[in-house]
């Protein structure tokens, strides 16, 4: 290389990073992923900063319900605590003259708040109640139940149904929806954390994530109109996905890649989408090579902190995940740190240590890890997923 392009590399290098600190003001932030913790695990330290701008605004949708990712025996064991909560008279809210008619739909923010104080006081018993809570209002919601003598029925159901089935077993519907709601409320978990609304999290739960070993492609009808009715309420100025190409992982990321990317040219046809802007991201199933991304988040150990205690916490289902990486057996988050740091030792090799230890930023200083991501506009963006698109079934013309 000559020396020309060897400055070329590192001040492109410094561009990323420059762009990885700036701060957002007045957007409109629509964070999506395919399964809960997506998100999370792809660009959690990245949207931290802007969730503490005032004036920026945040929506969350998470596509699928993501149910496979609960096993028999944790969602059997959650509904046993729930019935001797219930027994013993611990779940209070059920005993409300409208609670089985409109009052269970109220309060799924005081749930999450409920989990969270209790995480603050170490107190495991407080968020097993809170888990419990939550459940008793799913199960209202799932089976329209119209009185405390139907819930204890519907448990012992459902409690002996999951023991007559086997591991790896296609569950029924209602089964799928219970575990698929279980979820919901870890994601809906972490972001309350920053003080996001149950309201400001959507479960889309799209149609071709059905459970059986071979989804269906998505369609237009079942699953693109859902995203596409999203994106004209919300009305995002960013949006971020899972950029994984097809083959790279779960193929639920490109099949949600190819349902988000029909939704946003229907919707150019609408609207003057000029100034929307995408991120892609990547997490523990496939990685950027650092040319292929045009941002660099630097991660603090705070970060890397954060994103320990708060995975651990709120994403029971995948602390002992039923899906592992081939890359590490444990949890997802220790996966994404590993990546981060992985990362910034390629940086370093470029910049040299001494730019991150020795700098005038506070912020650069305190750099352990690294995220990559690729910023595009939405034109760019749909020029790289023409593709992908072709696949869709039931295309809009």
């Amino acid at each position: 290389l000559s020396m020309d392009r060897v400055q070329e590399v590192i001040d492109a290098t410094k561009k990323k990073i420059a762009k990885g600190l700036l701060k957002e003001k007045d957007q409109v932030f629509l964070h999506t992923g395919p399964h809960h913790d997506d998100i999370m695990l792809g660009i959690f330290p990245c949207i931290i900063p802007q969730l503490r701008e005032a004036s920026n605004r945040f929506h969350f949708t998470v596509c699928t319900s993501g149910f496979t990712a609960v096993t028999n025996d944790m969602l059997m064991n959650f509904l046993e605590e729930t019935l001797d909560h219930v027994r013993q008279d611990k779940i209070n809210m059920i005993e409300y003259s409208d609670f089985f008619e409109t009052g269970y739909m109220y309060k799924f923010d005081k749930d999450v708040s409920h989990y969270l104080d209790k995480i603050a006081a170490n107190d495991e018993a407080g968020k097993l109640r809170g888990i419990c809570h939550r459940i008793v209002r799913v199960m209202v919601d799932v089976y329209k139940l119209k009185s405390r003598e139907e819930l204890v029925a519907q448990l012992e159901k459902n409690i002996g149904l999951l023991r007559s089935s086997y591991g790896g077993q296609k569950n029924p519907p209602d089964i799928q929806k219970l575990k698929g709601m279980m979820r919901e409320f870890e994601e809906e978990l972490v972001w309350a954390h920053y003080g996001v609304r149950v309201k400001d999290i959507q479960h889309l739960r799209l149609g071709f994530y059905t459970g059986d070993i071979f989804t269906p492609q998505p369609s237009t009808k079942r699953d693109v109109e859902p995203i596409l009715e999203m994106f004209r309420k919300v009305r995002p100025t960013v949006v971020s996905m899972a950029y994984d190409p097809e083959g790279s992982g779960p193929d639920t990321h490109s099949k949600v890649l190819k349902a988000l990317a029909q939704a946003l040219r229907i919707w150019k046809e609408e609207e003057d989408l000029s100034n929307l802007r995408i991120i892609g991201y990547r997490n523990v199933w496939f990685k950027f090579a650092p040319a292929e991304a045009n941002v660099f988040t630097p991660v603090s150990l705070n970060s890397m902190a954060v994103l320990q205690k708060s995975f651990k916490d709120c994403y029971i289902s995948q602390v002992n995940a039923s899906f592992p990486s081939y890359e590490l057996d444990g949890p997802f988050s220790d996966l994404s740190q590993q990546i981060w740091v992985e990362q910034f030792k390629w940086v370093q090799l470029i910049l040299g240590k001494d730019f991150f230890y020795e700098n005038d930023s506070p912020k650069i200083r305190t750099t352990h890890g690294m995220i990559f991501h690729k910023e595009m506009m939405l034109d760019e963006f749909l020029m790289h997923a023409s593709e992908l698109e072709k696949s869709v079934e039931g295309e809009v013309r």
